[in-house]
């Protein structure tokens, strides 16, 4: 009866270990924030249609915490852009550049809109790059 409570133990805490070591692994840990983040590729619009748009864009790897957000501020008037479509990521800290992809829904057919992009950590804190204002239009 011993060595069949042993075995049973010693596969328990195999599983356990094996399910544990699984689940962090998939923990991302924060890296150290790079100087200077500077967008290395766009943005550019990957799809436009009538109501949405998609933006992407490649920085380099801005660091810091793994959960960072693509942000894409946006509007009708190339001063005002008041209006926010974000998307949330994980940086990869393997990786030396980032692409970034943002969903911007509920746009109006043949509307010119404004647009310049940014990166967040998960607290808010911009990684401290934006681009120049672009422009699109919906068809």
């Amino acid at each position: 009866m011993n060595v069949l409570h042993r075995n049973l133990t010693m596969r328990v805490i195999a599983t356990i270990l094996l399910c544990s070591t699984a689940a962090l692994a998939q923990l991302s840990p924060s890296t150290q924030k790079v100087a200077s983040v500077r967008i290395t590729e766009g943005p550019a619009i990957e799809r436009v249609d009538r109501n949405s748009a998609i933006i992407t864009w490649r920085s380099n790897n801005p660091g810091g915490s793994p959960q960072h957000y693509a942000v894409v501020y946006y509007g009708t008037n190339p001063g005002e852009l008041s209006q926010t479509a974000k998307s949330s990521i994980r940086l990869n800290p393997t990786h030396s550049y980032t692409v970034f992809r943002v969903w911007m829904p509920n746009l109006q057919p043949r509307t010119t809109y404004y647009y310049k992009v940014d990166s967040m950590e998960a607290n808010g804190n911009s990684d401290g790059v934006q681009s120049l204002v672009k422009q699109f239009t919906t068809p």
